[in-house]
């Protein structure tokens, strides 16, 4: 909020409309208006811009705003331009994990026993992360949520994160989810081997924007919005497509192994 305040008290100051600031930062004014509104997370090149708009004395305002910002706990700094900015303005999110149930999917018990058992076990550090991937759920239940198509990889649903109590809930969840109209589960055949190199999202954006790219990988993250990358992972995304089970099918796969775990 007092990034986007200041935003609109140098833009009025400077007597410039919205969209003469976004001809000058090279984006849209809606996305000007996000800003200023704080409803839009801003990246560093958005401060770095804006403190060479209004640079003055104090030449890296803005760029100490967005630390400040990103200073925040619940997850890694690299994530949050997703999370807080790509996925809640996204009209359509296509998922695929060969190991773990998909973020957007996850109850809070798989989550913190995930985290729990990963690299992220300092204290309070796991709590963090857990209240930073339920708060990536809220999405879900807006009244215009994104369309998410999610593909797992069959291994998934028989691979133990907690006790067996923890995957009936999962699954449990899982099935719940795809019984909205937005939501789509398929189950991919475990002999595809499109996709084992990680998993990856593709957000598609409103108003003719790029579509953009989340690739996983064990130490960062790439967010990317460059059109080879892309279309690499859109070729891969078909080629694992090919090997989905149907949707009804799907759903008594993952049923048959929540029935499983006793």
């Amino acid at each position: 909020m007092r990034f986007g305040a200041e935003m609109r008290r140098l833009r009025e100051t400077a007597q410039l409309s919205q969209a003469a600031v976004a001809a000058r930062l090279g984006c849209t004014q809606t996305q000007v208006s996000r800003l200023e509104s704080a409803t839009r997370t801003p990246s560093k090149s958005d401060a770095e811009r804006l403190d060479r708009l209004f640079g003055s004395g104090e030449s890296e305002y803005f760029v100490r705003l967005h630390r400040r910002i990103t200073a925040r706990s619940g997850g890694p700094t690299w994530f949050r331009g997703w999370a807080e900015e790509i996925e809640p303005a996204a009209l359509v999110l296509r998922s695929w994990d060969p190991l773990l149930i998909p973020g957007l999917l996850r109850t809070e018990s798989y989550a913190r026993h995930l985290f729990g058992n990963g690299l992220w076990n300092a204290s309070g550090e796991v709590e963090k992360r857990v209240e930073a991937c339920m708060r990536r759920r809220r999405i879900l239940d807006r009244d215009d949520p994104p369309l998410l198509l999610v593909l797992i990889d069959a291994g998934v649903l028989r691979r133990r994160v907690g006790n067996p109590g923890v995957m009936r809930e999962q699954l449990g969840y899982l099935l719940e989810m795809a019984e909205k109209a937005t939501v789509s589960v398929q189950i991919v055949d475990p002999d595809c081997t499109a996709g084992l190199a990680g998993a990856f999202m593709i957000a598609e954006l409103p108003h003719e924007q790029p579509d953009v790219v989340h690739a996983d990988s064990p130490v960062q993250g790439q967010i990317t919005a460059d059109g080879d990358f892309v279309a690499s992972i859109w070729n891969r995304y078909e080629a694992i497509r090919k090997w989905t089970y149907p949707e009804n099918m799907s759903l008594k796969m993952i049923e048959e192994a929540r029935r499983e775990w006793t």
